[in-house]
This record gives structure tokens, sequence and C-alpha cells, in this order.
């Protein structure tokens, strides 16, 4: 069963998120920050709803840009823990099915583990390092973790960490 209007509404709402989270990244103004959690707030009250009536919404429900964007919704209920974990639950069992990319799997386990104030698994979040710039949160046995990441078709966390560490300026 296709659900296209549920599909649109998802990625309707990641557009929305998505402009105020770049907004709020360019801005001092409190009043970004303010609306980027407004925006994740009403997104998980609306994906619990979802998630209720039709289960996690895979590709077969939504299309993978669907899927996509209801793992981001998920991602980004940092203020609600419980919902979190629920979708990590539902999005581990949509992962073996097929109808999520493991990476949704993986992003997510480590989102809530940090959360949790527990190392994360596959190295993918990461937190201001005070020195304006980024470093990855604990990692959970550091010397498997390319290991554990080439098993979900991640690349090694070396590139990975190229890409959020932006490169630095040249002198000038």
């Amino acid at each position: 069963m296709q659900l296209p209007d549920i599909a649109a509404e998802l990625l309707k709402r990641r557009t929305a998120e998505q402009e105020a989270r770049q907004r709020a990244a360019k801005s001092a103004e409190h009043e970004d920050g303010l609306m980027v959690q407004t925006i994740d707030r009403d997104n998980t009250a609306w994906l619990k709803v979802v998630v209720g009536e039709y289960g996690w919404p895979g590709v077969d429900l939504v299309g993978e840009e669907g899927a996509d964007a209801a793992w981001l919704i998920a991602q980004h209920a940092d203020h609600d823990p419980w919902f979190q974990r629920r979708s990590l639950e539902l999005i581990t069992h949509a992962a073996l099915a097929g109808q999520v990319p493991v990476t949704h799997y993986a992003y997510l386990t480590d989102r809530v583990r940090v959360a949790e104030a527990r190392p994360q698994v596959y190295g993918t979040q990461y937190q201001d390092d005070g020195a304006g710039g980024v470093k990855p949160y604990l990692i959970e046995h550091p010397e498997r973790l390319d290991a554990r990441r080439q098993d979900l078709g991640l690349g090694p966390h070396a590139e990975y960490d190229r890409q959020m560490r932006p490169a630095a300026e040249p002198s000038k």
C-alpha cells in the first residue's frame, strides 16, 4: 500500500526543517534556533501519529525519499528520547526487511546512545571541540570501528571524519 499524501508531507516537512537548520547555522538570532526546536517538536508529534497508524514509513509505504525524511525526523527528535528509542526499534526491523537503508539504523543507533551518555558504535555523531571545530563523541571499541562500519556499508571512519571537519583555510 502506497501512501502518497504521507510521502508528500514527509518531504515538505524535511524541506522546512532543513531550511530552518541552515538559517539557524548562519544566524546568531535566538529566534532561528527556537524555530528549529518548534519544527522538530511538530514533526515528531506528526510522525508519532503516522507510526501509530501505519507503522514505520518504509520504502513500500512512502518511497525512498519519504523513508529518508521519516528517519531524519526521528534523528532530530532529541527532545523525545522515548520516541527516538522506539523509532530505532522500528528502523532496526525495517532495515532487516529492506524497507530502509541500514545507514538509518547506524546513525540513529549512535544518536540514541549519545543521548544516553553511552559510547557510539558507528562514529556518526560529532560535538563541538571547544576550538571552533568538531570531534566525534566517544566511540565504543574504536579499534573495531571500521569493521563495524564496513559491515553496514559505511566507508572508513577516517573518510567520514574528513567530511565532518572542514579543511583549514590556507594561510594568507
